[in-house]
């Protein structure tokens, strides 16, 4: 398996695993820039692809993303790959569905902490079909960076959810599921992103 590593210049105070969403790769113009930006704070950012993108790098051709069990798995493998190298603080989290998917392995697997960046919770235009059962019993401290217009999961309906004690939620404002805003907020996504940054490195620090 190929991991993309992003290391801080200077100290180091935890390892983030972060996984790409469902529609791109590792190395996405989201991803690179969240990586670089969190190494820049101190945190080491290792990057992987499920079996499908992975196949998509090799011939180029779109697929669906794999049954969830199989996403798991690859979650498994490339924690406990990762694990057996890091002696520190070892966190995990991704883009949308990596977020999702970490999310349901994060207790099982012991994770330090688990880190969401715009989270699915519930398909694009079903909000009345939330994914959110097992957030209500979620032990592993969380940090969830949703904007607040997110197709996925904006504020008014997010904050109706029943979740659990150990989530934090950090809003960004007009923001939708890239953490882009509306122009007309006055903010704009090198902003959002710099916040992000700033949000998951001290999370990861505390």
């Amino acid at each position: 398996m190929s991991l993309l590593r992003n290391q801080p210049g200077g100290d180091l105070s935890a390892t983030l695993v972060l996984a790409h969403g469902a529609g791109a790769p590792m190395d996405s113009p989201f991803m690179n820039e969240i990586a670089s930006r969190l190494a820049a704070r101190g945190v080491a950012v290792v990057r992987f692809e499920f079996p499908y993108m992975a196949q998509r790098r090799e011939d180029g051709r779109r697929r669906p993303p794999n049954p969830q069990r199989q996403l798991l798995e690859c979650w498994r493998s490339v924690y406990a790959s990762v694990r057996a190298e890091v002696a520190g603080p070892l966190a995990i989290g991704g883009k949308s569905m990596g977020g999702r998917m970490a999310s349901l392995l994060a207790d099982e697997l012991g994770a330090d902490a688990l880190v969401c960046l715009g989270y699915p919770f519930y398909a694009a235009g079903k909000p009345e079909k939330p994914r959110v059962d097992h957030l209500a019993e979620l032990k592993t401290p969380t940090l969830i960076v949703q904007g607040e217009r997110d197709a996925l999961g904006d504020r008014p309906t997010v904050m109706q959810y029943n979740l659990s004690s150990s989530i934090r939620l950090h809003w960004l404002a007009a923001a939708d599921h890239d953490l882009k805003p509306l122009k007309a907020s006055g903010y704009t996504h090198t902003q959002h992103l710099d916040t992000t940054a700033d949000q998951v490195a001290a999370f990861l620090r505390r």
